[in-house]
């Protein structure tokens, strides 16, 4: 899961970043609001982190151009400001949710879980698709009830394609929502991961769909 964060104060991207990074998001920041708005328009992601008091263009005038302009990734503001109009005013302009400075880095967390799964329309921690599972709360694969070992980026993966259990999502997509921007990756780069998972899971479990891409089914057939 690709996640933009946008806020000034480099203290607190540093430790959202690292928060987030350790729970396996790939994260991308930016310190003003019209680089937001820039990265916002022209790249994908999978939820952003808004300050509303951000330099040269405010958080709020960000996110009703984001709106306006057909951007529906789901966004949480922050905001310094104790006060219940910035708030209101931010779920009017298209803010799904927000959180008052100072946070703990768990409840942000927690609705980072919750907003990426509202938006693939699940409602439980656990992502499955009858014999893999998920836990996003304890970042735990486990197939077959049995755990299995993967790698941060194994992960990564494993997480994007339940998350869009049942959608064949292109390469494309999948490398710009695993890897981060300073990663160097090889055009076989995606290959060589999901190879690895289909050796330490059921070779069905990832299909691929020739010239569209990858897909884990909603459910797996029985054995």
């Amino acid at each position: 899961m690709r996640i933009l964060v946008a806020e000034d104060e480099r203290a607190i991207v540093a430790d959202i970043r690292r928060s987030l990074e350790a729970h396996q998001y790939v994260v991308s920041t930016v310190f003003d609001g019209e680089e937001a708005l820039f990265a916002g328009a022209h790249e994908v992601f999978d939820l952003v982190i808004l300050d509303l008091g951000l330099p040269k263009l405010d958080g709020l005038s960000v996110l009703r151009r984001w709106r306006s302009a057909g951007r529906g990734m789901p966004v949480i503001i922050l905001t310094a400001r104790d006060d219940w109009r910035d708030k209101v005013d931010g779920m009017d302009s298209g803010a799904d949710d927000y959180l008052t400075k100072p946070f703990r880095m768990e409840e942000l967390l927690a609705r980072v879980r919750a907003l990426v799964r509202r938006a693939a329309g699940q409602s439980s921690p656990v992502l499955s698709n009858g014999v893999l599972e998920l836990d996003t709360r304890q970042r735990i694969v486990s197939f077959r009830g049995s755990p299995v070992q993967v790698t941060p980026l194994e992960y990564r993966l494993l997480a994007y394609l339940l998350h869009n259990a049942g959608r064949v999502v292109s390469q494309g997509q999948i490398t710009e929502s695993i890897y981060d921007e300073e990663t160097e990756h090889g055009s076989n780069a995606l290959e060589v991961v999901v190879a690895r998972l289909r050796r330490k899971l059921d070779g069905s479990v990832i299909q691929t769909r020739r010239g569209q891409g990858y897909v884990i089914p909603n459910e797996h057939p029985p054995s």
